[in-house]
């Protein structure tokens, strides 16, 4: 009956983290807040350092106060990059040269040449500089780019270990260029957000480097998605949300809306954001006639998102190219059944039939069979539907179980 005392396994500490990001906060980036959110919410600290502000007019509160919370690099000033590389250099030649050479590997893989790439030199070695006396342990960059590349290069000069997220589909694109197999074999690990971006990012690293390549998801803050609102009655409505750009497939969107103008005259279409694209996609909706059936909104704040996913029967992404998107994943949430393309990651949350529809990318005619079924379908199907994705999505896509894995990987790594 004697009992054996059994000690308990101590509860890794929190990891104070630095976020190594390129242009932030965007609009379209608000998964990286969230996971940082998270991250905090668990009792990690986390610095927010960023090569450059938002490109774009913030509209989201929350991305106004991630701005004023996130140190910029470059707006230090050229003068100040040049002291903080000339300091390194005197003081760890070694290490320096060592980073150099690095550079100019990378540099004869890329196609911006090695002017770029010792500007990434240069920010390295101001945020090591940045980073002196912080106590931050462990550096995370988002995207395999160029934020991969200085958080890269501050490793190596002698700075924290890192990691970094790749997402997909830029990353992908162009892996050589990007030197992905040497940003993976430095990294304490790196992450994918899918299986399939996990695959891609073993195509290009060294097999030996395979084991630190984990896959953490975006996640969704749950809380934020209470019970969601029925579905509507009356007309079906659609909503699609994205940039407008050639990769988001917008325009074969208004091409499929335009082939069901006479078989579907009640079916409506929000597109929510903006781009590059916003000229062509207005000509392409008044050359068919389709400005009563189409809604263009711009860029709006989340509270605006959530109503209209709350108005719409479905969302629909005709993407040619992606990650996996996070629209998806809150259009699941709200309990809306998801027309997508079966692209990269998505297939490993959206599934037919169940939570809604795949068809192939830039196929306009199967793209309007599954709007049209989606306008066929009863309300009662549509609904059913809407409950298995948002129950699919609590399971896969929690951001707090997220940050979880993400921050366990940081302690293992430090272990």
């Amino acid at each position: 009956g004697n009992k054996v005392y059994q000690p308990q396994a101590k509860a890794a500490p929190p990891v104070k983290i630095a976020y190594i990001l390129n242009t932030y906060p965007q609009p379209s980036h608000s998964f990286i807040r969230r996971e940082i959110a998270a991250l905090e919410a668990a009792g990690h600290e986390v610095d927010r350092f960023a090569m450059r502000g938002p490109d774009v007019p913030l509209v989201d509160p929350q991305d106004k106060a991630e701005a004023a919370a996130t140190q910029y690099v470059l707006a230090a000033g050229g003068s100040a990059l040049a002291r903080a590389s000339l300091r390194m250099m005197l003081r760890a030649p070694r290490r320096f040269g060592q980073a150099l050479r690095d550079v100019r590997q990378a540099a004869r893989r890329a196609e911006t040449g090695l002017a770029r790439h010792l500007i990434y030199l240069a920010e390295a070695c101001y945020l090591r500089a940045r980073l002196e006396g912080s106590g931050i342990q462990h550096l995370h960059a988002h995207f395999g780019t160029n934020a991969a590349m200085v958080a890269m290069l501050c490793h190596r000069l002698g700075g924290p270990r890192y990691s970094f997220t790749t997402h997909g589909p830029e990353e992908f694109d162009s892996p050589r260029a990007l030197s992905l197999g040497a940003k993976t074999h430095h990294a304490a690990f790196a992450v994918a957000i899918s299986q399939f971006g996990r695959s891609q990012l073993c195509r290009w690293a060294a097999p030996a480097d395979w084991p630190r390549i984990k896959v953490v998801h975006c996640g969704i803050e749950l809380a934020k998605f209470p019970a969601p609102a029925p579905l509507p009655d009356g007309p079906r409505r659609l909503v699609s949300i994205g940039r407008f750009v050639e990769q988001k497939g917008q325009l074969a969107l208004i091409d499929a809306m335009a082939r069901l103008r006479e078989s579907h005259p009640d079916l409506h279409l929000t597109l929510i954001g903006d781009g590059p694209l916003r000229g062509a996609i207005d000509a392409e909706i008044a050359r068919h006639g389709l400005q009563e059936r189409i809604t263009l909104t711009g860029w709006v704040d989340e509270a605006r998102v959530t109503a209209e996913l709350g108005a719409a029967h479905a969302l629909v992404m005709p993407s040619f190219a992606e990650g996996l998107p996070m629209v998806v994943m809150e259009a699941m949430a709200a309990a809306r059944p998801v027309i997508a393309t079966y692209i990269a990651g998505t297939p490993e949350l959206v599934q037919p039939g169940e939570t809604g529809w795949l068809v192939p990318a830039g196929d306009v005619a199967a793209l309007a069979e599954a709007m049209a079924a989606l306008h066929d379908a009863p309300l009662p199907a549509l609904e059913e539907m809407g409950t298995k994705a948002r129950t699919r999505v609590f399971a896969r896509h929690d951001v707090a179980r997220e940050a979880a894995k993400l921050a366990q990987h940081m302690q293992e790594a430090a272990r």
